[in-house]
């Protein structure tokens, strides 16, 4: 108005994911930019593992009370120490600082450790040599043990060298992204307050009721956007529930998993597909589950066989041997003395067969089950 000042508050908008202010942009978010397999997703550092090589120190040196002379330097050692004009070189760094090659590398300095160890590409040193005609020099350069195999590591193209390599190498987190295995930008992008990475830390049981309770903390758009997803994650997770892995957590590697657990993943992975006119061929999908998820896996298998499969499973276990549809009793005895097939039927008519060890146990363990449960009546 007149005779006041204007004042204007500056507000800055983009039609993409950046900030003005200090020109940071990211490509709009898709699936694959929460997948550590995409590098839209995998941080850059370690390209989505989460975790990388480096040299370690203890492997270079791992008995400190040697020399460098005596081979203290695991890589240096296999050098021979005469003719080797790397050793030559070594000697003229040591000379030029006033550090000793025959003293044990723990009585050497720490600044000596470090510069043998991390001294940068291309320092330069002078290396004299006798000959017949008197004495000579040149000018080498040096450059520290870790970045020359780290180097190495990354150039060679031979699997046999990078195999020697790794010898000296721990796996340690890495140390952009602390193990989270994704960008930054892309753990910035949270749902009720959780990350990807910190909703696949939780234990599939943890996950489940996580997302069954989120439909309360979304608002009606969030609910109408999520709801195929949110009913899809819950089915799934079910599934897992259903054949006892529920206290594996989501970012659980596959080669931590035993053979039971891995089959059983296939399994639920096979449910949530509801493929029909499928033959099955399980072996001992009951190794390393609790009695008490013995009735879930048999509901799953159930499950399987009514969308109009067919299941073989190769089995010990009485509950799921007992809930067979028609059972195949290979005998007559282990190993050699097995092969053949010594009866089949359903549970129950083996229970009634003599020549089928697997009836005859079937048959005892019902009927202690039949005695138990008279006593119980009787209160007994």
């Amino acid at each position: 108005r007149d005779g006041e000042a204007a004042s204007f508050d500056e507000r800055r908008y983009s039609e993409k994911y950046s900030c003005p202010y200090d020109g940071f942009t990211m490509e709009e978010l898709e699936p694959r930019s929460f997948s550590f397999n995409s590098p839209h997703g995998a941080c850059p550092a370690c390209t989505g593992l989460g975790s990388r090589l480096e040299i370690d120190p203890d492997r270079l040196i791992p008995d400190r009370r040697k020399s460098v002379a005596d081979g203290a330097i695991v890589p240096w050692s296999r050098l021979p120490m005469e003719e080797s004009w790397r050793t030559k070189i070594i000697e003229a760094v040591f000379a030029a600082h006033g550090w000793r090659t025959d003293v044990p590398v723990a009585d050497l300095s720490a600044e000596a450790v470090e510069y043998v160890l991390h001294a940068p590409k291309d320092e330069r040193v002078i290396v004299r040599y006798r000959h017949e005609r008197g004495e000579n020099s040149y000018t080498a350069t040096f450059e520290g043990l870790v970045p020359s195999l780290e180097r190495r590591f990354k150039e060679t193209e031979s699997e046999y060298i990078k195999a020697e390599l790794q010898k000296f190498m721990v796996e340690k987190p890495c140390p952009a992204c602390g193990g989270k295995r994704l960008r930054p930008e892309i753990l910035g992008v949270t749902v009720d307050g959780r990350s990807i990475w910190e909703v696949s830390t939780l234990s599939i049981a943890d996950a489940l009721a996580w997302v069954g309770g989120l439909r309360e903390r979304l608002t009606e758009r969030e609910q109408t956007i999520g709801a195929q997803l949110l009913k899809e994650i819950v089915a799934r997770l079910g599934f897992l529930v259903d054949v006892g892995l529920d206290y594996l957590t989501l970012d659980r590697t596959s080669v931590t998993l035993s053979g039971g657990e891995a089959q059983r993943i296939r399994l639920a992975t096979q449910i949530g597909t509801t493929l029909m006119g499928v033959l099955y061929i399980l072996d001992e999908p009951s190794i390393g589950l609790h009695q008490r998820d013995n009735a879930k896996l048999i509901a799953t298998l159930t499950r399987l066989r009514d969308l109009g499969n067919t299941l073989v499973v190769v089995e010990h276990d009485r509950d799921v041997v007992a809930a067979a549809d028609e059972t195949l009793d290979f005998g007559p005895g282990s190993g050699r003395e097995g092969g053949r097939i010594v009866a089949h039927g359903a549970p129950r008519q083996l229970a009634t067969l003599a020549e089928s060890p697997t009836g005859r146990y079937l048959g005892t363990v019902r009927a202690c089950d039949a005695v138990l449960d008279r006593k119980r009546k009787e209160g007994r």
